[in-house]
């Protein structure tokens, strides 16, 4: 059976500690290969590696990192089909969702391209007599990043793009349920010219996590998942002197107003709710309908358009979704299918007991639709992550702004509607990170950043663009004076600028 291997100093690693992580294809629900788990050590090698190649690394010119960069571009584009391929198998979403996982990653590293321009610092002339004041950014040192399984490239690419481009080098430790694609990346990294030790994979659980969030001589570490453990490494990380910035989970809103073109929203809405079988932080798993006549026009317009959905094999260009990860994360989104019955809320399409015929092993489910959703019940308060989309009706504007201001995540949120001024007002007001307005996903362009609020993100920077240049930096401040004449006895004085 095939085994993944680390990647370390520029070359594969074969692991020591024994232990093993079984990577399935959810389509069949075969193992296809198995991961190796790390031991300290092996992480530590790899932190030796970066700090060695960082010293040269920061020390070459912006204008040569972002070649590699640029270098890297291309082999990405060259072998976009191929990635995507691999990315299915193992992840499960259908090769459309793979190359765009690919291609918003690879909308950070073609930002990270424009890095000289981005790292320039400010410069005061004449700040006082003779005094020059002026600004440097500087990289930290080795970085470290933590990825879930759902976006096994573009997640990675938003980190180690941003922090190598400005001169740190990287430990990447990716999910271990689909990690070949980000061993591909370090490899076409090497191919793009960056030095060896420059980008290092790491694969692990939690132990590994452990030991990036103690070692000493990473100085920053970003991650992506849920919740709970985001504010763990959040606190573990800081507790240890690092820069984190950790991003977790979700349950974003979609507010319907009545003036909105229906037509359109049951689109984006079965896109956002069940494109990627709801595997995603900013799938659209809520619609709030503003009064009863939208929210009962929506609910039939929307199980109509569940039954022209198809569920399908990755590979099957035809497919609207594809299979989730493992069984075990199917059998959690059953679960929370069957509690919301228990708690009250009415099931109108339940597609547990969906089956593809030859792939009987694989893990699919089928999309699910809730109606009288009510606020505090589990299933609305916890992100079920999976295609499953709740109906939880408003009576007024104010209603429907509450729900995901109050509510304990605050990632996204739209709002459909043809008023410009009430959509205004929902972006000043609403209690979120990302707002869109008749948009469904409204993930920042490479150039922005992306964070939510509250329990979706811990720390200070979100990701990517020049938030993430913020993050992956440090700032040094020089004054400089360069005397004419006799040297002035003032070196027991505090300069002024007078």
């Amino acid at each position: 059976m095939r085994e993944i291997q680390h990647f370390i100093g520029g070359a594969a690693v074969s692991g020591t500690s024994g232990r093993f992580g079984d990577v399935f294809n959810p389509n069949t629900g075969e193992i296809q290969a198995r991961v190796q788990l790390a031991t300290d050590a092996e992480l530590d090698a790899a932190v030796q590696n970066a700090a060695r190649a960082q010293i040269d690394w920061a020390a070459t010119n912006p204008q040569r990192r972002a070649r590699v960069m640029f270098e890297f571009k291309r082999l990405i584009e060259r072998d976009m089909n191929s990635l995507a391929e691999i990315l299915s198998s193992e992840h499960g979403k259908v090769i459309a969702d793979s190359k765009g996982d690919i291609q918003r990653g690879l909308e950070v590293i073609e930002f990270a391209c424009g890095i000289p321009h981005i790292l320039k610092g400010d410069y005061t002339d004449g700040a006082g007599p003779g005094i020059d004041v002026y600004s440097m950014r500087q990289p930290l040192g080795v970085c470290a990043g933590i990825t879930p399984f759902n976006f096994p490239a573009m997640i990675p690419m938003w980190m180690f793009g941003i922090s190598i481009a400005v001169g740190n080098t990287f430990i990447l430790k990716p999910s271990e349920k689909d990690p070949t694609v980000p061993v591909k990346l370090a490899e076409l990294m090497m191919e793009a010219g960056a030095p060896a030790g420059v980008l290092n994979v790491v694969h692990g659980d939690k132990s590994a996590v452990d030991a990036i969030l103690a070692h000493p001589d990473i100085k920053a570490v970003s991650f992506v998942g849920s919740s709970d453990i985001a504010h763990y490494v959040y606190r573990t990380g800081t507790a240890n002197g690092k820069r984190v910035q950790a991003m977790g989970g979700a349950k974003n809103h979609g507010i319907v107003l009545p003036d909105a073109d229906l037509d359109q929203v049951v689109k984006d809405l079965s896109g956002a709710a069940f494109g990627s079988a709801g595997e995603r932080c900013m799938a659209l798993p809520v619609v709030v309908p503003v009064g009863k006549a939208t929210a009962d026009d929506l609910r039939e317009r929307m199980i109509a358009e569940i039954e022209t959905l198809k569920v399908g094999v990755s590979s099957d260009p035809a497919a609207h979704y594809g299979p989730v990860v493992s069984a075990a994360h199917r059998d959690k989104i059953a679960d929370y299918i069957r509690l919301g019955v228990e708690e009250g809320a009415e099931l109108v399409v339940d597609g547990r007991d969906f089956a593809l015929q030859g792939f009987e092993k694989g893990f699919f489910i089928g999309p699910s639709l809730f109606d009288g959703v009510k606020k505090g019940m589990k299933t609305y308060n916890e992100e079920i992550f999976g295609p499953v989309l709740q109906i939880v009706r408003a009576e007024s504007f104010e209603e429907a702004i509450a729900l995901p201001s109050e509510h304990q995540y605050g990632n996204g949120v739209a709002i459909f509607t043809r008023n410009g001024r009430a959509a205004r007002e929902f972006a000043a007001r609403v209690n979120v990170g990302m707002v869109g307005i008749n948009v469904p996903i409204p993930v920042p362009v490479a150039y922005h950043s992306f964070g939510g609020w509250k329990r979706s993100g811990f720390g200070d920077t979100n990701q990517y663009g020049t938030e993430g240049v913020k993050f992956y930096t440090k700032v040094k401040t020089v004054t400089a004076r360069w005397p004419e004449g006799a040297v002035e006895d003032s070196a027991f004085i505090i300069p002024t600028m007078k």
